[in-house]
């Protein structure tokens, strides 16, 4: 599972202080927690700073790979914030993303062609969210044969169903796995990855739902996941589904968690 650390963005109270501050110590610090937590990536995002977007994504990069050698998310759909970023990393990063908008896939495609980055796709064309799993698997379609025409390899792309609130409407947590079902089913090669916590926005008990929707997104093909490393029952669910699922060979990663004591917890 490629696990995407959320705990750098600027959409938490926290984070925003510390890049508004430039905190570095408390950038360093997260990073490396993360990291430790099992974080595959760490994703950046300084978008609350609309009008200093670039350069506050930039010295978050540059603060962050103070601390840790780890490959990063560069999380933002402004071009010259990412351009900024992209001039510094020493690692090979995901572009948290692009859409089917014109503009934006205009804007964003070069970059990832240019520096030879992953990228997250977001089932999103200029008409909007679509409501229907039928319209997200059909941008899906486009957002591939797009990406990969232009010289994208399909291993570096990360497909996103657009995971929406189950508590402003129903029907969104089953459009979404069938989403991912389909696109795993049309695309073995592709990732798909998710913003997780988006599906329980709104509602109590927020972890129990993010746990739950996790493990029967990973049923349907989700093999990436943008998500708090630090919850370790969360990451425990991740390690015992793997092992469940077939993605760990003699449950050898299960039995090495467990023996660190990230499995049996109270």
């Amino acid at each position: 599972m490629i696990i995407i650390g959320e705990k750098l963005n600027s959409t938490n109270k926290a984070a925003r202080a510390a890049i508004e501050s430039c905190d570095a110590a408390f950038v360093h610090d997260m990073a490396k927690n993360q990291l430790a937590a099992g974080a595959s990536y760490i994703d950046l995002n300084a978008g609350m700073f609309v009008e200093d977007e670039p350069e506050k994504l930039e010295w978050l990069v540059k603060t962050a790979q103070e601390a840790v050698d780890a490959p990063f998310s560069l999380d933002s759909p402004n071009s010259e914030a990412l351009k900024r970023a992209l001039k510094i990393v020493k690692t090979k990063p995901i572009i948290n993303s692009i859409t089917l908008e014109k503009e934006r896939f205009d804007s964003i495609l070069p970059l990832v062609l240019e520096y030879g980055t992953g990228v997250i796709a977001l089932c999103m064309d200029d008409s909007g969210m679509p409501e229907t799993t039928e319209e997200r698997v059909a941008i899906a379609d486009k957002l591939i044969a797009g990406l990969t025409a232009k010289g994208v390899n399909i291993s570096d792309i990360y497909i996103d169903p657009m995971v929406r609130p189950v508590g402003t409407g129903s029907h969104y947590g089953t459009v979404a796995l069938e989403t991912i079902r389909s696109v795993r089913s049309r695309f073995p090669e592709v990732h798909i990855t998710c913003g997780l916590s988006n599906i329980s926005f709104g509602l109590p008990a927020r972890k129990v739902l993010n746990q739950a929707f996790l493990i029967a997104a990973m049923t349907c093909g989700l093999d990436s996941a943008i998500l708090d490393p630090l919850d370790k029952r969360l990451m425990a669910y991740i390690y015992a589904a793997e092992a469940l699922l077939g993605r760990d060979d003699f449950c050898m990663d299960y039995l090495a968690k467990y023996r660190e004591g990230l499995i049996d917890l109270p």
